[in-house]
C-alpha cells in the first residue's frame, strides 16, 4: 500500500513537471531571445547599447509570463482558453513587481479551465445568431473578472512567495549550501522529475535573480551537460556489450544536442552510477560558486552550444570549468564502478536492453500514460498502411515537440529526401497536432493513444526509439510504392 501511494505521488509530481514544461518549452525561443539581448546590450554586455536595452525589462516583465498564460490556457482549451488566459496573466502581471512567471503558469490555465466550463454548460443553449456575440462577450466578462481578482489578490501573493523563495536560495547560496542541491536534482533527472524542478521552480527564480545580476547559477543547476558526459565517457573505455558501443553516439546527442534522456538507461542498467552523477553534479555546482558564473537565461535542451551562447561576459571561465570539471569527476568514479563490475558482456546486454525499456516506462508514466496492457491494446500500429493511403505530411511528436522529435524528424527528412519523394517532414508537440488529410504521425509507442485521440483520421506509427527505428526504412518503401 505504502509502495503504491509512492509511486502514485512521483506520478502526480510528473504530470504536474510535465504540464509546466508544456507551458514553457514552446516558448524558450522567447527566453533565448530576452538573453541574447540582455548579453549583448546591457550596460555590462558585450556591445553595450542605451536604446537597445530598453528592451530588455518589458521582454522580461510583459512579453515572456504573457506567452506563459497563453500557451498555459491554449493547453487547455485552444484558442479561447489562450485569450482568456492572456488577459488574466496580464492582471497579475500589473499588480506586482516581479516578474511573473508562476503567476502566468497558474492563471493561464485557470483562464482555460473556467472558459472551458462556460462553454460546457451554456454552448446548448445560446439560440442561433447569437454565437460570436457570446463566444466574444464570455472570453471577456471571464477575463475581465481573472485580471482584477489577480490584480489584486493573486499577484501580491506571489509576489510573496517569489519573494520567500527568493530569500532562501540567496541564504542557500551564501551559505555554500547549493552544490548539495544535485543530491537530489541529479536522480530526479533520472527519474523524468526534472520538468518539475527546472521549468517549476529553478527557472522562474533564476529569471528572477539575472534581472537583478545579469546572470543566474540555478540556470546550470539541471542543465549542465557535464555529469552525463562524464558517464557515457566511462562507459565508451570500460563499459561492455551494446552500453559500450552506444556510448559514443549517446555522448553526441547528450553533449551536442542537449538531450540528456539517452544516459539515463546507462544509470539505471547499474544504480551505484547514480553516486556518478551526483558527484559530478556536485562538483560542476561547486566549481560555478567559486566562478560566481552563470547564464542570462535558461538553457533548454542542455546543449553544451545553447550554455554558451547563453554565458555572459565574465563567466566563460567559470562555465567551461563547471562542465568540464564535473564531467571528470563524473567519469572518475562511473570509471571506478564500471572496472570492478564482473558482469559477462552476455548479462550486460540484456541488463542494457531491460534498462531502456525501464527507461521508457519511467518517461511515459511522467507523461500521464500507462504502458500497461490496457494502454498496450490501444496502441495501434499503421506501418503496413502507409503505402494503401496518401500520405502529404509527416509528423513526428513527443510531450514537448522538441528534442527527440526533431532528431527524429531530421532523420526522416533525409531518407524522404533521399528517396526522392516531395513529403513534408516535421515535429511537434502532442498537445499541438491537429486532424488533417494525407497525415502520417510518427510517435513513441507510450504516446500513440493520446495521438490518435488528437488525429483520429491520420495514420499512426509508434516507434521505441525515434533515433534508431528499422520502421523507418519500411516508410519509406511504402511512401514509394504508394508514388
Amino acid at each position: 500500500m505504502e509502495q503504491t501511494e509512492k509511486k502514485g505521488a512521483k506520478a502526480t509530481v510528473q504530470r504536474i513537471g510535465s504540464y509546466l514544461s508544456g507551458m514553457v518549452m514552446p516558448n524558450i525561443g522567447a527566453f533565448i531571445a530576452w538573453g541574447i539581448i540582455t548579453a549583448l546590450f546591457i550596460e555590462a554586455g558585450w556591445l553595450p547599447n542605451a536604446q537597445l536595452a530598453t528592451m530588455v525589462d518589458p521582454m522580461l516583465k510583459y512579453l515572456l509570463p504573457i506567452l506563459i498564460g497563453y500557451t498555459g490556457g491554449s493547453m487547455v482549451y485552444g484558442q479561447r482558453g489562450a485569450v482568456v488566459g492572456s488577459i488574466a496573466t496580464i492582471g497579475v502581471i500589473v499588480g506586482s513587481d516581479v516578474p511573473m512567471f508562476i503567476g502566468a503558469m497558474a492563471l493561464g490555465p485557470l483562464g482555460g479551465y473556467l472558459i472551458k466550463k462556460f462553454d460546457d454548460f451554456f454552448g446548448n443553449k445560446i439560440r442561433a445568431g447569437f454565437e460570436m456575440l457570446v463566444n466574444n462577450f464570455s472570453s471577456g466578462i471571464i477575463g475581465f473578472g481573472l485580471a482584477i481578482i489577480a490584480f489584486y489578490a493573486v499577484g501580491p501573493f506571489v509576489t510573496g512567495l517569489t519573494n520567500l523563495l527568493a530569500s532562501g536560495v540567496d541564504w542557500i547560496v551564501n551559505a555554500g549550501l547549493l552544490p548539495l542541491a544535485n543530491i537530489f536534482i541529479e536522480p530526479a533527472k533520472i527519474l523524468f522529475l526534472n520538468n518539475a524542478i527546472n521549468h517549476g521552480i529553478l527557472t522562474p527564480l533564476g529569471i528572477e535573480q539575472a534581472a537583478e545580476t545579469g546572470k543566474s547559477i540555478l540556470f546550470l543547476l539541471e542543465a549542465n551537460p557535464g555529469p552525463g558526459l562524464g558517464l557515457l565517457l566511462a562507459y565508451s573505455f570500460f563499459g561492455k556489450g551494446a552500453a559500450k558501443s552506444s556510448a559514443p553516439g549517446a555522448i553526441l546527442i547528450q553533449f551536442i544536442g542537449g538531450i540528456h534522456e539517452i544516459y539515463f538507461p546507462y544509470v539505471l542498467m547499474k544504480p551505484a552510477l547514480f553516486l556518478s552523477v551526483i558527484a559530478g553534479g556536485v562538483a560542476g555546482t561547486f566549481t560555478n560558486t567559486i566562478f560566481n558564473s552563470g547564464l542570462v537565461a535558461a538553457a533548454s535542451p542542455g546543449s553544451i552550444i545553447a550554455i554558451l551562447a547563453l554565458t555572459p561576459r565574465g563567466s566563460y571561465i567559470g562555465v567551461i570549468l563547471g562542465v568540464v570539471v564535473a564531467a571528470a569527476v563524473s567519469f572518475l568514479v562511473a570509471m571506478v564502478i564500471l572496472k570492478s563490475d564482473k558482469s559477462t558482456e552476455a548479462i550486460e546486454e540484456d541488463n542494457f536492453s531491460a534498462k531502456v525499456q525501464e527507461s521508457r516506462s519511467l518517461k511515459a508514466e511522467s507523461k500521464g500514460t500507462n504502458k500497461g496492457t490496457t494502454a498496450q491494446t490501444a496502441v495501434t500500429d499503421d506501418t503496413a498502411t502507409v503505402g494503401q493511403k496518401e500520405v502529404k505530411r509527416i509528423i513526428f511528436a513527443c510531450d514537448a515537440g522538441m528534442g527527440s522529435s526533431a532528431m527524429g524528424a531530421s532523420i526522416m527528412r533525409k531518407k524522404v529526401k533521399d528517396a526522392g519523394l516531395d513529403i513534408s517532414v516535421t515535429n511537434s508537440s502532442i498537445n499541438n497536432l491537429t486532424d488533417e488529410d494525407g497525415l502520417l504521425v510518427i510517435t513513441q509507442k507510450e504516446l500513440t493513444t493520446r495521438a490518435k485521440q488528437k488525429t483520429p483520421g491520420a495514420t499512426q506509427v509508434s516507434v521505441d526509439n525515434f533515433l534508431n527505428s528499422p520502421k523507418y526504412e519500411e516508410i519509406v518503401e511504402n511512401l514509394k510504392n504508394q508514388s
